[in-house]
């Protein structure tokens, strides 16, 4: 079965947010590299001072999915962050849901606070301080017993 894992693209603060992603959900980071890194290779552009120290590419395990993420390149100019997509955390208890939605949160904008929702589920939505969105939900008809 396929899996979704989610790629987050950043200005320059790939490693800040990640930090602060695993602090919320704990764990270890399985691979960070920096541009700097990378293998010099015959005919490529060298790697410019100001994305030397960018991230090339971060995982960060949690559950089933990984999160993934990158620094953008200095040359391509800034990217608009967050604004085309969400990352949707489904968890096993409305403790869970309000633990890492106030954690996530914390410095961010909240668009839809934690509730319980015409669907059946406890649902929240935000975007947290580095621009990312995110939806927050724990399934009260699908964990019934």
């Amino acid at each position: 079965m396929a899996t979704v894992n989610p790629y987050l693209l950043f200005n320059g603060n790939c490693e800040q947010a990640f930090l602060f992603y695993k602090s919320v959900f704990g764990g270890e980071f399985p691979y960070i590299g920096k541009f700097k890194d990378m293998p010099k290779e015959e005919g490529c552009d060298q790697v410019s001072e100001a994305d030397a120290e960018r991230i090339m590419h971060v995982s960060l395990p949690i559950g089933d999915t990984i999160l993934m993420g990158s620094d953008s390149s200095t040359r391509f100019g800034d990217l608009p962050i967050g604004e085309n997509f969400s990352v949707s955390i489904n968890t096993e208890s409305t403790e869970e849901a309000d633990r890492i939605f106030n954690g996530l949160s914390a410095g961010g904008k909240v668009e839809m606070p934690m509730n319980k929702t015409f669907w059946g589920a406890y649902f929240g939505m935000f975007k947290d301080k580095f621009g990312i969105n995110w939806m927050v939900n724990f399934d009260e008809n699908m964990n019934k017993k």
